[in-house]
């Protein structure tokens, strides 16, 4: 089995938005299209929207007026799945129902060719339970859309467990043809972003549940230190917080209920209140005109800090870790930093005057008082930090750090004192994830990175994030919030505790 080349016909299946997008992406790459649904008079209505969706692009710029007539000319609906014989490929994205998507491909295999590709554009089902009873399970892939299907450039191509190589390699090919970046992943719950992202919405909500901030304040110190593009709370909003919790759900569900995966009570309770995010107007956040614009900015405004005073000097005990960018921006902020040994027992840090000791967030919450500061994608770069002061620290500590990062130019949020803050234990898990992931061959590492960067818009791959901070500092916060927590949802994975042993040490204790 091969790609269909240009001249072939591509079909899609299914007319809501996804499929839609499906069919743009084919139809401007040169395709003959068919669009088919079983609502009789959807395939044309799709028809129309796709022809509304090139004029835009003509109006912008981005589609020549003779393209877009060529395009058109090659796009039409077809009204019963026997109109789909001619297609090399036939690209499904009906409904997320098992037993629906079974019936249809059974369908198709009487119709079709036997070198037509077959794919599934599904999120959350098995590649190779939707391939299941085919004569010919083999020619069936996954290729795995994002959402808006013309603008977002990552496509999952998913192996099913009787998946032909050939088979995977055509769908391959066809989304690079397409201008797309494919990467391979195997049929495992979640493929590879739903299953690697799982803990970027999870920690947040842990910590949210534990009380430690609020979800504004939360995003905003995702956003403002971990380079996040979205906070994780605005961004369940935005995807729907019944999709972002059913997701979860079914990947903890399909891997026994691993505490890894494990689903959190407060988005159940948003989902049963209704407040599903921005399509009924509250989640998280509330969103339109039935909103006061008052009422919306108290919400979405996180916890910054008063303008405090730096302290004239800190003395920097041993390392920093990763956070040894921030003893250059304490001297540019004209704060003398002296210099001290690391002394056994004692953690090391920024020690404030007065003593308290001020240090990177490491899983662990020491017996003696001291402040966590959190991790930071770039501490130069940062706009906000977060910090958590333990039991015992006096609000003059407390001031003193705070003024500190406020004059290297940070905004401060201070939240409860938590393991792991926010960002070191998001990161911390994402790595682990990715790692996990790799060891058990869902996908290659490069394509682990990739797919994290385009499909979700994270500033760094995790593995590549791993790295940078140190796979040993990972392994320890975890180690550390396990120590905490000791569900097993935080116990370092094998990969991790492998790579970790075989890394140069890193002293930030």
């Amino acid at each position: 089995m091969t790609a269909p080349d240009l001249t072939s016909t591509v079909a899609v299946v299914g007319a809501g938005t996804m499929g839609q997008g499906i069919a743009q992406v084919a139809l401007v790459a040169g395709h003959r299209v068919l669009l088919h649904d079983a609502v009789p008079g959807r395939a044309s209505a799709a028809v129309e929207a796709v022809t509304a969706r090139l004029d835009r692009l003509v109006e912008k710029g981005r589609l020549g007026t003779e393209e877009r007539a060529a395009a058109l000319a090659r796009l039409a609906p077809a009204a019963t799945v026997a109109d789909l014989a001619p297609a090399r490929l036939v690209v499904e994205a009906v409904v997320e129902d098992l037993a629906v998507k079974q019936a249809l491909f059974a369908e198709l295999e009487q119709v079709v060719a036997d070198d037509c590709l077959l794919a599934t554009n599904t999120s959350s089902l098995s590649v190779t339970a939707v391939a299941g009873r085919l004569r010919r399970p083999g020619r069936l892939v996954g290729l795995h859309f994002f959402n808006p299907a013309p603008l977002l450039p990552l496509v999952e191509v998913v192996a099913g467990a009787a998946g032909d190589p050939a088979a995977v390699t055509a769908a391959f090919d066809v989304a690079a043809a397409w201008g797309k970046t494919p990467v391979r992943c195997t049929d495992t719950p979640g493929f590879l972003v739903n299953r690697v992202a799982r803990p970027f919405y999870a920690e947040a909500l842990r910590v949210y549940e534990e009380r430690a901030a609020d979800p504004a304040t939360i995003d905003a110190v995702l956003r403002g230190s971990g380079g996040f593009a979205m906070g994780a709370f605005a961004l369940t909003d935005l995807i729907g917080q019944d999709v972002n919790e059913a997701v979860t759900r079914s990947v903890w569900e399909a891997y026994g209920r691993d505490p890894k995966f494990g689903p959190s009570l407060a988005q159940r309770r948003l989902v049963e209140s209704g407040r599903l995010g921005r399509k009924t107007g509250r989640g998280w956040f509330p969103y339109g005109p039935a909103h006061a614009a008052a009422e919306v900015a108290a919400a979405t405004e996180p916890h910054t800090a008063d303008a405090a005073m730096a302290p004239e000097y800190v003395t920097l005990r041993g390392s920093l870790g990763p956070a040894a960018e921030l003893a250059a921006l304490a001297a540019e902020a004209r704060v003398e930093v002296r210099r001290q040994e690391a002394v056994p027992g004692a953690p090391d840090g920024f020690v404030l005057p007065g003593g308290v000791t001020l240090r990177l967030a490491d899983g662990r919450l020491p017996g003696e008082p001291s402040i966590q500061f959190d991790l930071a994608l770039d501490y130069r770069a940062a706009a906000r930090v977060a910090i958590a002061p333990g039991a015992g620290v006096h609000a003059d500590a407390v001031a003193a750090a705070t003024g500190l990062f406020q004059a290297m130019g940070k905004e401060v949020s201070v939240i409860r004192d938590v393991p792991g803050m926010v960002v070191a234990r998001t990161v911390a898990m994402l790595v682990d994830f990715a790692l996990d992931a790799v060891a058990r061959e869902v996908a290659s590492a490069h394509d682990v990175d990739t797919a994290m960067r385009l499909g979700v818009n994270y500033p760094l791959g995790p593995l590549e994030w791993g790295e940078r901070i140190s796979l040993p500092y990972v392994r320890d916060l975890l180690d550390g919030l396990h120590a905490w927590y000791p569900t097993g949802r935080y116990a370092p994975s094998p990969e991790l505790r492998r790579r970790a042993a075989a890394a140069p040490p890193v002293v930030c204790s």
